[in-house]
């Protein structure tokens, strides 16, 4: 069973890995351009890596979380790598995330949040995720 963890735990911690699928893959926004600015020291890696592209054991030992930002049919093998490279939280970014990966997280015993983009949690939340934000606290959809 996974252990409990808040949104505020997991970002508690300014280590993170950012597990994307490869360097070619095309991605909406830069979540590393505006999580550094936040404080937080960013690892961008890759579930598909080139010969010379960073892999997620590359930073195993540097980080304290790494957040999976890969397309869903992807999930389950980026928690796979990032649980056998000793990665002690994560979290899958809404979209990304499938029941077998956070079933695979419950086993492992691996803290998880999923179902939520972690640009509307990391302070100072701002832009559109500010309004996403306030959207998901009204209908109470946000998560602690």
């Amino acid at each position: 069973m996974a252990a409990t963890m808040t949104t505020q735990d997991f970002l508690s911690h300014k280590n993170l890995a950012l597990i994307r699928l490869s360097a070619q893959t095309s991605v909406m926004g830069d979540m590393k351009k505006e999580l550094t600015p936040k404080g937080y020291d960013i690892s961008l890696v890759y579930l598909n890596a080139g010969e010379s592209d960073p892999t997620i054991a590359d930073v195993s030992d540097r980080v304290e979380g790494a957040v999976i930002s890969v397309p869903r049919s992807e999930c389950l093998v980026a928690v796979s790598e990032a649980i056998e490279a000793g990665i002690p939280r994560l979290w899958l970014q809404a979209g990304c995330d499938s029941k077998e990966a956070v079933a695979l997280c419950e086993e492992k015993g691996v803290p998880v949040i999923h179902g939520a983009c972690v640009l509307m949690y990391a302070q100072p939340v701002q832009s559109v995720h500010a309004f996403h934000r306030g959207l998901w606290k009204l209908f109470g959809q946000l998560q602690k």
